[in-house]
C-alpha cells in the first residue's frame, strides 16, 4: 500500500513539475535552438551607445489584389509567418506540383495560427480576380489563410526579383510562355526571407519546409543559439 501511494505521489509531482520545467527552460535560455538563416544582404547599424544592430533584407512594399477582389499589401502580412510562391493558372509544368505541395503544407499546419500562404501570378493579364477565384476553388485552397494575388505585371516582376530574389518574366521559349521559380519561399513575421525550398519535390516540402516552419514557430518562445539576448526578448513580445 505504501509503495502504491508513493508512486502516486511521484506521478503527481511529475505532472505538476515537468511542464513548468520545460517552460522555464524555454524562457531562461537553458535550451538553445539554432535559428534559420536570414537570406539576403545585411547592414550593420551603429547605435548611439556604440553597439551595433544588424539590419537584414526584408520584402519591400507591394500592393496586389486577391481572389476575392480584396487588396493585400506587404504590411498586411507583417506579423505573420507565410509561404510564398510565383505561378500562373495555365502553367503546364511545375505549377500544379507547387500548388499541390503548398496545399499539403496548408493542411499540415491548419491548426497553427498566424501562418499564411501567398501565391502571386506571373501572368496577371490572364489571371484576373475571377480566374484566381476559380483556381482557388479548384485546388481546394482555404482562402482564409491562402491568398492568390494579381496586379500590375511590372510591379510583380520587380518584387519577385528585388524582394524574393527569384525570377519571374514573360518568356516565349518557356513552357506556357512564362519563366518563374519553382521555389516556395518562407518569410518570417518581420518580412525576412528564412528559406527557399523546391516546391516541385514533395519530400523537400514535407521534411525541410515543414521543419523550417516548426523552427520559426519555435523562435517565438525559445531563445535561439547565437542570438543576442535583446533579440530573444523581442521575439517573446
Amino acid at each position: 500500500m505504501k509503495t502504491s501511494k508513493a508512486k502516486k505521489i511521484i506521478y503527481l509531482l511529475a505532472i505538476i513539475i515537468l511542464p513548468g520545467s520545460v517552460y522555464l527552460m524555454l524562457w531562461t535560455g537553458e535550451h538553445n535552438f539554432t535559428p534559420l538563416p536570414k537570406i539576403g544582404p545585411k547592414e550593420a547599424i551603429k547605435n548611439a551607445d556604440g553597439t551595433y544592430d544588424t539590419l537584414y533584407h526584408t520584402i519591400p512594399y507591394f500592393e496586389f489584389t486577391n481572389q476575392d477582389g480584396k487588396k493585400v499589401t506587404r504590411d498586411d502580412l507583417l506579423g505573420s509567418i507565410y509561404v510564398a510562391d510565383f505561378f500562373f493558372v495555365t502553367c503546364p509544368t511545375i505549377c500544379p506540383k507547387m500548388t499541390t505541395n503548398m496545399a499539403y503544407v496548408q493542411d499540415k499546419f491548419k491548426d497553427k495560427k498566424g501562418l499564411r500562404f501567398v501565391s502571386i501570378t506571373v501572368n496577371p493579364e490572364h489571371d484576373t480576380v475571377e480566374v484566381l477565384r476559380e483556381y482557388a476553388d479548384k485546388v481546394h485552397a482555404n482562402t482564409d489563410t491562402w491568398d492568390f494575388l494579381t496586379g500590375e505585371k511590372e510591379a510583380i516582376y520587380d518584387v519577385a526579383l528585388n524582394g524574393f530574389f527569384i525570377s519571374a518574366q514573360k518568356d516565349e521559349v518557356a513552357p506556357g510562355g512564362f519563366l518563374h521559380s519553382q521555389y516556395l519561399i518562407l518569410i518570417d513575421k518581420q518580412g525576412r526571407i528564412r528559406g527557399l525550398f523546391d516546391g516541385t519535390i514533395h519530400k523537400t516540402v514535407k521534411e525541410e519546409l515543414g521543419d523550417a516552419i516548426d523552427m520559426l514557430l519555435t523562435e517565438e518562445f525559445a531563445p535561439m543559439k547565437g542570438e543576442p539576448k535583446r533579440n530573444q526578448i523581442e521575439q517573446r513580445k
